[in-house]
Formats: structure tokens, C-alpha cells, sequence
């Protein structure tokens, strides 16, 4: 997992921002799902029944940490 560039600052985006090939952490849906349920993964933030985010300040601390 690496690429914090790829992310803004602060904000919201959804799994298909997080994701490769369009976002910085190569795994799959399945597998992203997995470790959010397990607490891998940062828990997503729902904004509405079919819209679910993450808080990008999450999704760099994960980056941050797997870079160590």
C-alpha cells in the first residue's frame, strides 16, 4: 500500500477511490470487506442507504502504518 499523493487531504471517498487500479491499496472488494468487518480496515461512514465512505484521515493512517 503506498501513493498518499493519490489522496486529497481531507473528505470522503468512496471504495472506488480506495481501491486499485483507481485507488492506492491493491486488494479486492471482497478482501476490503473482509477487513473491515475484522478491524483491519478503517469502518466506513454511511451518508445514505446506498452511498458508503471513508474518512480519508483513515484511509492515510492506513497507508501510513503499512508503509512502516
Amino acid at each position: 500500500m503506498s501513493n498518499l499523493d493519490e489522496l486529497p487531504q481531507t473528505g470522503f471517498p468512496r471504495l472506488k477511490s480506495i481501491l486499485a487500479p483507481n485507488g492506492p491499496i491493491p486488494v479486492s472488494k471482497s478482501t476490503w470487506w473482509a477487513g473491515v468487518q475484522d478491524g483491519r480496515f478503517p469502518q466506513p461512514v454511511k451518508l445514505g442507504e446506498r452511498i458508503t465512505v471513508w474518512r480519508v484521515e483513515d484511509i492515510r493512517a492506513l497507508l501510513e502504518k503499512g508503509a512502516d
